[in-house]
């Protein structure tokens, strides 16, 4: 936790962008495995965590805005709890590091957002991801839930979203902390990533080194010689020499804060010419991105950016051909680069997601596209300081797209099907850092850049400490 005065200052803060009514924030509960007793890790509401910054099941907080009060409702550990769990400190005591000085019996929230309805009180809440916050909210609200995202309080979706949006110093040594655990990570899997082994060793070894650091991975672990599969969680596979082995992973610390980078290697060390020739394209378009990112500049136009360094790179190949730029304007590099650039990242990996993308990651001025490819782009709007995005340009080649193209001839006056046949066994490149905005420019986050020229990053698998 971060101390009383950062919690009791965001309320605050929330409190002066919302005229009337009551905020209920829900946190989350354990979530059963198999049966009730035997529980996945316990992950609290990350908005919860931003308000009242207590990691504990079962509770719900409650910011009055005409009253001015906060409070928190949960129940008090029974002996039974005790016994298995170990004793904590009363919930009086925990809530007192939030700056609450209010705590009630779980079993009283109903009736006080009963009782705020009835005086024809506003109840405003964010959209539950989870089931189990469905069922509760359903109880709370006297709503069905499938009525529930049609009640849920645009107001406070976009207050939120401007509020956790500017990452304060605190956050941001949290977010670099997390970087270092990700440098590690990827180190790892780089010195590991031989022919002959399996990709869980690989993949079960890094996830061990985020539960060392004190927390867990920030989402479940890309890593597979299946590169051009964009989100490939399957790890059963023997790594091949000649291969590239994409992993796409980062560290969620015990405070909740994420990082998550990519690196795309070669299985025994050495890139071959032609994979060179690819992986460098991407990497101009990672390092131009990071060039650009800087306050006032709408990531849409880095992401477009990005995607003219990547037709333009693939058309050197002899992979594209035609005007560069009518390529992209066309769309004509998404069957290379399906996906956008990047995403906000904060106490959530793809940050306040769950709020709704276009909020995060648009706005009256930037509105999304519906072109394929850049439709994936998760954020397009300007830049701000204080922002942490990460930037991830890629290109694939995936062979069902490649040949539902060339059938339907989409951009065929750019795209050299011919050749493209010569890479339907290359698989995929992407790279992804982790960025803040500053008040003129940009930075990486943690101490250092993982390894990412060819040289360096084959150096790094050469020393196989592991």
């Amino acid at each position: 936790m971060f101390s009383s005065e950062i919690y009791l200052e965001r309320r605050k803060e929330l409190r002066k962008s919302m005229a009337s009514g009551v905020i209920l924030i829900l946190g989350n509960d354990e979530a059963p495995i198999n049966y009730a007793g035997n529980t996945y890790r316990f992950r609290q509401d990350s908005n919860f965590n931003y308000f009242f910054g207590l990691n504990l099941p079962a509770l719900a907080g409650i910011i009055d805005l005409e009253e001015g009060t906060d409070c928190l409702y949960g129940d008090e550990q029974q002996l039974d709890d005790i016994i298995w769990s170990g004793e904590l400190p009363s919930l009086a005591s925990l809530a007192s590091k939030a700056g609450i000085g209010s705590v009630y019996p779980s079993r009283e929230l109903k009736n006080s957002l009963m009782m705020a309805i009835r005086k024809g009180r506003k109840v405003h809440f964010l959209p539950p991801y989870r089931s189990q916050n469905k069922i509760k909210l359903s109880y709370l609200l006297g709503l069905m839930p499938d009525e529930l995202s049609n009640y849920a309080s645009q107001a406070l979706i976009k207050v939120v979203v401007a509020l956790r949006s500017t990452k304060q110093a605190c956050e941001i040594e949290e977010l670099d902390a997390a970087a270092v655990t990700g440098y590690k990570m990827h180190c790892a899997a780089m010195q590991l990533c031989k022919p002959g082994v399996y990709e869980y060793n690989i993949a079960g070894f890094i996830e061990g080194i985020a539960a060392a650091a004190g927390g867990s991975t920030s989402f479940p672990i890309i890593l597979s010689q299946q590169s051009q599969i964009l989100h490939n969680h399957d790890h059963s596979e023997v790594l091949k020499e000649g291969a590239l082995m994409i992993t796409d992973a980062g560290a969620e610390n015990a405070s909740g804060y994420a990082s998550d980078f990519t690196r795309t290697v070669p299985v025994g060390g050495k890139f071959s010419q032609k994979q060179a020739d690819i992986y460098n394209i991407v990497l101009a378009a990672n390092n131009q991105a990071i060039k650009m990112a800087k306050p006032g500049v709408r990531y849409c136009e880095v992401h477009r950016a990005s995607a003219r360094i990547i037709a333009e790179g693939l058309k050197n190949v002899g992979l594209m051909k035609g005007d560069v730029d009518e390529a992209v304007a066309s769309g004509a590099h998404a069957l290379f680069f399906p996906h956008g650039l990047g995403h906000m990242m904060g106490l959530d990996v793809h940050d306040m997601e769950d709020l709704g993308e276009n909020y995060v990651g648009y706005d009256d001025e930037t509105t999304r596209s519906n072109q394929f490819g850049t439709a994936y782009l998760r954020f397009g709007r300007r830049l701000q300081p204080s922002f942490v995005l990460t930037v991830e340009p890629g290109i694939y080649f995936i062979p069902a797209l490649i040949h539902h193209w060339e059938s339907e001839k989409i951009n065929s006056s750019f795209i050299n099907f011919a050749k493209l046949h010569e890479y339907f066994d290359f698989g995929g490149i992407r790279i992804e850092d982790d960025i803040l905005i500053t008040h003129n420019s940009c930075r990486l986050l943690g101490k250092r850049r993982i390894p990412v020229t060819i040289s360096e990053v084959e150096a790094e698998m050469a020393k196989a400490e592991y």
